[in-house]
């Protein structure tokens, strides 16, 4: 049976493999261990292998394992739907937000990140397959969006975040984070990251520019959501 070390070991191969395959800097692509319905202690043993940045979708359970895991120096990301009434804990506990996709949830952050914390780090969630049941702006309001967010204090935005239609077919994944590059180009903002790709189709989003590759099963094994 695999560890976690194993794991995060394969999935390093596998991030080198794809930024050699397209002439990258493998220092360029950031693995983000999604830990989410995962206890501490595997957050703690993948921290023994080297993982310091960890992202979770569920706010109460995520405060839970940092308030247990406050002896170690991790970096937590929130890549999660955000309701407005979880904003100031998140503001107040975590260094990256991946998943904004409206301006009010930004206002919020801006007004409740404390001061003595450096800016919260922004990603804008675009929804780029126009599915119903997926969170993110639309490409066609993400210029007003984009602009707005980067006009805000204690924000500081980075890039866009996308979560394609699931599919095994690679050239529908190149299309798809392709596009997620070429809006990101599109706003002429200086942005340095494209949170993009999974355990499937980490490849594919390399190619295409990924700078965080957001990694669960992979790294830790199928979901426990039948946890408390």
């Amino acid at each position: 049976m695999s560890t976690i070390a194993d794991n995060i070991g394969l999935v390093s191969q596998r991030i080198r493999a794809a930024a050699q395959a397209v002439q990258r800097d493998e220092s360029s692509v950031h693995l983000l261990a999604v830990s989410k319905t995962k206890p501490a202690q595997a957050v703690r043993e993948a921290y023994a292998a080297g993982m310091r940045d960890f992202g979770e979708n569920y706010l109460q359970e995520a405060l839970g394992k940092q308030a247990e895991l406050t002896d170690l120096p991790l970096s937590w990301h929130f890549i999660g739907p955000i309701q407005s009434n979880k904003t100031r804990a998140i503001a107040e506990n975590f260094a990256w937000v991946h998943s904004v996709d409206r301006l009010k949830i930004a206002q919020r952050l801006s007004e409740q990140r404390p001061a003595d914390l450096p800016p919260l780090n922004i990603c804008i969630q675009v929804n780029v397959s126009g599915e119903a049941s997926k969170s993110g702006c639309t490409p066609a309001d993400l210029p007003a969006l984009a602009e707005a967010i980067q006009a805000l204090p204690r924000l500081k935005l980075r890039g866009l975040m996308a979560i394609p239609e699931p599919t095994d077919d690679r050239a529908q994944q190149d299309a798809a984070f392709a596009r997620v590059r070429d809006l990101q180009a599109s706003l002429n903002l200086g942005l340095d990251t494209l949170s993009m790709g999974m355990s499937h189709d980490l490849e594919s989003a390399i190619a295409q520019g990924a700078t965080w590759v957001r990694i669960g099963t992979a790294l830790f094994g199928a979901r426990d959501y039948g946890q408390p």
